[in-house]
């Protein structure tokens, strides 16, 4: 992999949800024969929150005027929505939040084929209220940013889960970098720099660079003096990590390379398109949670994975999961299950269960001090978790 092309991205996520317009398909042991197609009716549901928290949830359009955007440099500033997810203080009240737009759903449905409808995938059932308070206190924040030419909402099941757990989570979506955002006004941005990185050669690091700085200007807007969000004050900006599926999660390595500020953070499963610099991250904690096949086993095809691990001069875990596939780490298998698409061979739910866990388990330890014995090795109760280096 010396480029991470368009061409690249849509068969990595396709190889996991559908298979090419045409070829059949049967029920995989994962999903019930007689549930194989889901009514057009039936919404899917995301997995239940395991937090003793209820969610709130509010969206963010904030746009950073003092940079050009790399994809689009006549754009006015670089455009980045943001999704709030946050302990709520009482269940109930509210409004139900939508899992996508119409239109940013159709637009993800096209890269999946025919086998997914765009109109249902928008209407899956998340477990967020908009309009609620925030429960008391000061939480961590989490930064969560999405794979290439997907949308934030495809990480929806784990960042309600860890508002659930007490954190808040801002969820970013990177302008011209997904197959559909919808903004205000219903104006849509489509994937700019998907063409650019397979017709123009692009470096995957201008990526990773990029978001690195949207990274920054979030977390300046939502812990700064004038803060975008009514309720900012209930973030403890002392304590901030990052987590990122593919490109998002080398993101997470470039973002805290360039800003103190992050204190922790995780790739799951994403090529690193940046070398650490010399200091590495400056003892910080850092995690790489990916397959357990040729791509990520130690000297496997990424060698990236080597080369940052070696680098890596804090508390750090090489963790593999077998039976997993590149978008195992996100919503993919929920809504591969829900359309009665091809599975991985890790169930759905323990495709949730080992992502929730092992993500909260790192951030409870490195973010809130707490010991969680999950992180020091093998456990009989994730068989499928397997540490390559401790």
């Amino acid at each position: 992999m010396n480029r991470f092309t368009r061409a690249a991205a849509t068969a990595a996520l396709v190889s996991t949800l559908v298979l090419p317009a045409g070829v059949a398909t049967a029920a995989s042991p994962d999903t019930p024969a007689s549930n194989a197609a889901a009514p057009a009716s039936r919404a899917a549901v995301l997995p239940d929150p395991t937090g003793p928290y209820a969610v709130g949830s509010t969206v963010l359009s904030l746009v950073d005027r003092s940079r050009t955007d790399p994809w689009v440099p006549s754009a006015d500033g670089r455009a980045l929505m943001v999704t709030l997810h946050y302990p709520a203080a009482f269940p109930g009240g509210g409004r139900p939040v939508p899992y996508a737009t119409r239109e940013e759903a159709r637009l993800l449905a096209e890269q999946l084929g025919p086998g997914v409808s765009g109109d249902e995938l928008a209407r899956t059932r998340t477990h967020s209220r908009s309009g609620v308070r925030p429960a008391p206190g000061r939480h961590p924040l989490v930064l969560l940013s999405p794979g290439f030419g997907v949308s934030r909402w495809t990480l929806t099941h784990l960042a309600e889960d860890l508002a659930s757990r007490g954190y808040v989570v801002a969820s970013v979506d990177h302008a011209y970098e997904s197959y559909g955002i919808s903004l205000p006004g219903g104006r849509v941005l489509t994937c700019v720099a998907c063409a650019a990185l397979d017709e123009g050669g692009v470096h995957g690091s201008v990526v990773t660079s990029t978001r690195a700085a949207d990274m920054r200007y979030v977390l300046d807007r939502l812990t700064g003096p004038e803060p975008a969000w009514r309720y900012a004050g209930t973030i403890d900006a002392r304590r901030v990590g990052m987590a990122g599926h593919s490109i998002g999660g080398a993101s997470a390595a470039t973002a805290m390379a360039a800003d103190p500020r992050i204190d922790a953070g995780i790739n799951m499963d994403g090529r690193f398109w940046e070398d650490l610099p010399a200091q590495g991250l400056r003892g910080r904690p850092f995690l790489m949670l990916g397959t357990h096949d040729g791509m990520h086993l130690p000297g496997g095809q990424d060698t990236t994975w080597d080369r940052t691990w070696t680098a890596l001069d804090g508390w750090k875990r090489w963790i593999t999961v077998a039976g997993s596939e590149h978008f195992t780490f996100s919503d993919g298998p929920v809504i591969a299950r829900h359309f009665g698409l091809p599975q991985p061979e890790l169930p759905t739910d323990r495709a949730v269960a080992v992502t929730r866990t092992y993500v909260a388990a790192f951030f409870d330890t490195h973010l809130r001090g707490l010991p969680r014995p999950v992180l020091d090795g093998p456990t009989p109760g994730n068989p499928e978790v397997h540490f390559q280096h401790r």
